[in-house]
């Protein structure tokens, strides 16, 4: 069985989208695979867990932002606005095709926070500004952001959802809301982190990570 990991900054890595995470499974087999995503890369793993639950025998999953799914909070929706606000000036950006200062606002205001553009190295930083139209493109699809709850209560595959504690707490309300939806789903926290664990706390994630997976 694979362990297969799926994009996770959504500025770094180009994301695979759910066809390309189903071929990848079935190519590599047998199915089913252990599979861990963050971010966009978690809501691509449940996006396809919600069709093809057969593939998975487990999924971890680091703060999807899957914010259809509480649309009907008002806390969770005030929590999100300067968030929203930030990632729309960075879509500004891109539209008119300014990559690197989208992308130095997107890991200053949305992702990393003030200050950590000018630390990165500058393979990462120019890893950004490339991947930038990606992002873009991923933003434009009006569906981003939205999951089939009742499909995706089908899925009988035992599923962390993990959050930093250093993160807004409209993410921990999406991980509560599909806490609720799957039916094997395990809450897990990684202390000090936020919404990428696996660049300011790679050791404590892929330990959390590992445990989950020998046990699944």
């Amino acid at each position: 069985m694979p362990l297969l990991r799926t994009g996770d900054l959504d500025l770094y890595h180009q994301v695979v989208g759910e066809g390309d995470l189903e071929a990848l499974i079935e190519w590599l087999g047998p199915a089913p695979a252990h599979v861990a995503g963050s971010s966009f890369g978690g809501s691509i793993a449940l996006g396809l867990a919600a069709r093809r639950p057969e593939l998975f025998r487990s999924i971890t999953v680091h703060e999807p932002p899957l914010v259809a799914i509480v649309a009907d909070d008002p806390d969770a929706l005030g929590q999100l606005r300067p968030t929203q606000a930030s990632m729309d000036a960075v879509l500004a950006h891109l539209r008119k095709g300014e990559h690197r200062q989208g992308a130095r606002q997107f890991v200053e205001e949305v992702a990393m926070g003030p200050g950590t553009w000018d630390r990165l190295p500058a393979a990462v930083r120019e890893t950004f500004v490339h991947n930038a139209p990606t992002w873009l493109d991923e933003q434009s699809d009006p569906d981003r952001a939205k999951i089939d709850t009742d499909a995706l209560a089908r899925c009988a595959a035992p599923v962390l959802l993990s959050g930093g504690t250093r993160s807004p707490m409209w993410l921990a309300t999406i991980l509560d809301r599909l806490a609720a939806a799957l039916p094997r789903a395990r809450r897990g926290t990684v202390e000090g982190a936020g919404h990428i664990p696996h660049v300011t706390h790679p050791g404590r994630y892929a330990d959390a990570l590992t445990r989950f997976v020998r046990t699944s």
